[in-house]
């Protein structure tokens, strides 16, 4: 046992989350994230129901609800919730049918894409029993205005253990005080003083830019490119005008399947650093690779398939709150050679991740917030329509874990499809990579090929970079 981390909870969401919030009224752009975990027997139901009082003790956005500003002057708050009602969030059911895979999974469809009630914590985590082999799955399903991925696997500790027999979570800590919710009138001057903050904090970088042109004259010429090559990232990123590449993948619907899929850690990582890059770059090699092997297949080839590909900004330990930037990258799905789209692959997204506009993405999403709901929710779904699929990585335990005495086999993260065609997320987890495959059925005829042909292209490439490791051993 370890101490904990620090849980920081502004009472405020950010900029970006109250956009993610704001643009839920459309439920294409649902911003919940869920996590499917596979267990090897059922938790202990007193076990686990006090662990989830203890983390919703420590964890405050477990226990708080989201209350709107005042004319959305300002972003909503977080508030305690004086009804909480832990048998609403943590839930047990009997599995479906048989209990077989695709039985859970087909639940587990249904459950991760049922909208939050929004009076309440906006988190539910449902235990399914009688699974094949009397084994259980958990869904932990989160609004993403609570925490990113990074996030959620450091609120997670609170619940896990690292034996069976576990007493106490892997960090240790006292109950975080209740929010101060503030009277009406101190609300109403902070909601309308808000876009004044923030409009001092702008004009306050300005006259500091402005004095250092001043002291500075030299730089008057660089400052000047520097504007250019922010106006340019911003347009590159947040003002993509084009359509989504796929002449295959064009339907967008409220349908969903979900698939998952699981491969080693160890021979993926090898590859990886053998064809000189990272995970990442393996996990986006692959999905791109898979995505122009169901397009060859259908008689419709295509060069370039557009991504988006949050980008993490997290710079402290804390778990909960959102960290991440949103990104949108095209990627080669045409090239057939598993190295060569490596290469092509890595060499886009460093160029991405080294994007201006991902610094300026918090401030135009608190500009975004003030136009009306239905201006915003127009614009946003003009830019989910340039982008085919959604890619993302998250790192977890690389060592085994338990829930109230039941062993995890599995973790299978399940990111908002989002209005594209479909959402692959990576979970790394004791030695291998788990993934789970989130479908818009509309869009994509066939969800299992396209998880099939994911797998065997990450096969592909852990071949790819076998000799070059045996060549570099050599060496």
């Amino acid at each position: 046992m370890r101490e904990a981390r620090q849980i920081h909870a502004e009472r405020r969401m950010s900029d970006v989350e109250a956009m993610m919030w704001n643009l839920e009224k459309d439920p294409h752009l649902s911003a919940s994230v869920a996590n499917l975990t596979l267990l090897d027997r059922s938790p202990d139901r007193a076990r686990l129901r006090a662990r989830m009082q203890r983390a919703t003790e420590a964890v405050p956005r477990l226990r708080q609800r989201v209350v709107p500003a005042l004319g959305r002057l300002a972003p909503p708050e977080w508030r305690e919730d004086p009804e909480l009602d832990l048998d609403y969030h943590l839930r047990w059911m009997g599995a479906p049918g048989r209990g077989t895979r695709r039985d859970l999974l087909d639940l587990v469809a249904t459950l991760a894409n049922q909208p939050f009630d929004r009076t309440r914590p906006l988190w539910e985590f449902v235990i399914i029993e009688g699974l094949e082999g009397g084994k259980a799955a958990m869904l932990q399903k989160l609004h993403h205005t609570i925490t990113d991925g990074e996030g959620g696997i450091r609120m997670s500790e609170q619940f896990i253990d690292l034996t069976r027999d576990a007493t106490e979570p892997i960090t240790t800590g006292t109950p975080s005080p209740p929010a101060a919710g503030g009277d009406l009138l101190g609300t109403t001057l902070d909601t309308l003083t808000h876009n004044l903050r923030r409009g001092a904090g702008i004009a306050q970088r300005a006259a500091s830019a402005a004095a250092d042109a001043v002291t500075h004259p030299g730089r008057l010429g660089e400052m000047g490119a520097d504007g250019v090559g922010l106006a340019r990232s911003v347009a590159r990123q947040l003002l993509v005008t084009d359509h989504a590449h796929s002449p295959l993948w064009t339907e967008r619907s409220l349908r969903r399947q979900v698939e998952i899929l699981q491969i080693p850690f160890d021979p993926a990582k090898a590859a990886a650093k053998a064809l000189g890059g990272s995970l990442n770059d393996f996990l986006v090699t692959a999905a791109a690779g898979a995505a122009g092997v169901v397009h060859r297949a259908a008689g419709c080839p295509v060069d370039e398939l557009r991504i988006s590909m949050p980008v993490s900004t997290r710079t402290d330990a804390s778990a909960g709150g959102n960290a991440f930037i949103p990104t949108r990258v095209l990627v080669p799905a045409g090239i057939e050679d598993p190295v060569e789209r490596f290469a092509a692959v890595h060499e886009r997204l460093a160029a991405t991740k080294a994007e201006r506009a991902i610094g300026a993405a918090a401030a135009l999403a608190g500009l975004a917030n003030l136009l009306p709901t239905s201006v915003l929710v127009r614009l946003a779904r003009q830019q989910v329509e340039t982008v085919d699929f959604a890619v993302s990585n998250v790192r977890g335990a690389p060592f085994p874990l338990y829930i109230a005495g039941a062993f995890m086999e599995a973790n299978h993260p399940l990111g908002p499809v989002g209005g594209t065609a479909w959402n692959l997320t990576l979970m790394t987890y004791s030695g291998h990579m788990d993934m789970g495959l989130h479908v818009d059925r509309a869009a994509v005829e066939d969800p299992t090929a396209l998880r099939d042909a994911i797998e065997d292209e990450a096969a592909r490439l852990v071949t790819a970079g076998a000799p070059k490791r045996r060549r570099a051993a050599k060496r």
